[in-house]
């Protein structure tokens, strides 16, 4: 090591690299990129104290389902080329997103028994069998548990244009767990497992009218 008067050179030198590096690092590592997230403010007053960690991992989204429109040169894609010709926002692919909400909404309303969230989507004489069942089941004091998982598939199955009345057949493959149980929580029909099930509803509208609600007329298993 050199010495000057006494004082040690290599330590004087070897601060200033030092001090290069650190401003060198603090020149590069102190720029935002514009990715980074801000800190939180600082806030005062006395800190909560901390509660139990819970590891909470987000559910992947649920893909939204496939979908099939017939071929347009098709019969089915005939009938519904000329109801786009009396409603020209008519949509097939609209339509099928709409059939999607619809068999959601009337599933969780059926399994709830709400009559009047029913009564806005359904065609008098399905809705009259659907409230049957409902009065049939608080009469015999059972509930209904239904969960709608994903929907793996829509498909526009028929179509037919009577005069002014469309009605469009749906073929709907779900993954749900559906089950019926008793006033003991006993299951009665159904099982507390997610099935796959492929139901074929169809639905009726005047075209010629201005309200845009397809009605459920049918419903069956596929």
């Amino acid at each position: 090591m050199g010495v000057s008067g006494g004082f040690p050179i290599d330590l004087v030198l070897f601060g200033m690299i030092a001090a290069f590096l650190v401003l060198r690092l603090r020149s590069i590592l102190g720029k935002r990129t514009g990715f980074e997230r801000q800190a939180p403010p600082v806030q005062s007053g006395p800190r909560p104290a901390p509660g139990p960690v819970i590891d909470v991992k987000a559910e992947p989204p649920t893909p939204p389902a496939a979908t099939t429109v017939p071929e347009v040169a098709s019969e089915t894609g005939q009938a519904l080329e000329r109801m786009r010709t009396l409603d020209g926002g008519f949509d097939p692919a609209r339509f099928l997103a709409g059939a999607d909400q619809a068999f959601r909404m009337i599933v969780a309303a059926f399994a709830a028994g709400d009559r009047v969230g029913l009564r806005a989507l359904l065609a008098d004489d399905t809705y009259r069998a659907f409230e049957q069942a409902i009065s049939a089941r608080e009469k015999a004091e059972e509930t209904q548990v239904s969960e709608i998982k994903s929907m793996q598939k829509l498909a526009i199955e028929q179509a037919e244009l009577k005069g002014r009345v469309g009605a469009i057949t749906a073929r709907i493959v779900s993954d749900q767990i559906s089950y019926t149980k008793d006033k003991d929580g006993r299951p009665v029909t159904g099982a507390d497992a997610v099935t796959e099930i492929t139901d074929l509803w169809t639905f009726e509208r005047d075209l010629s009218q201005q309200d845009p609600t397809w009605r459920l007329v049918a419903a069956r298993s596929g």
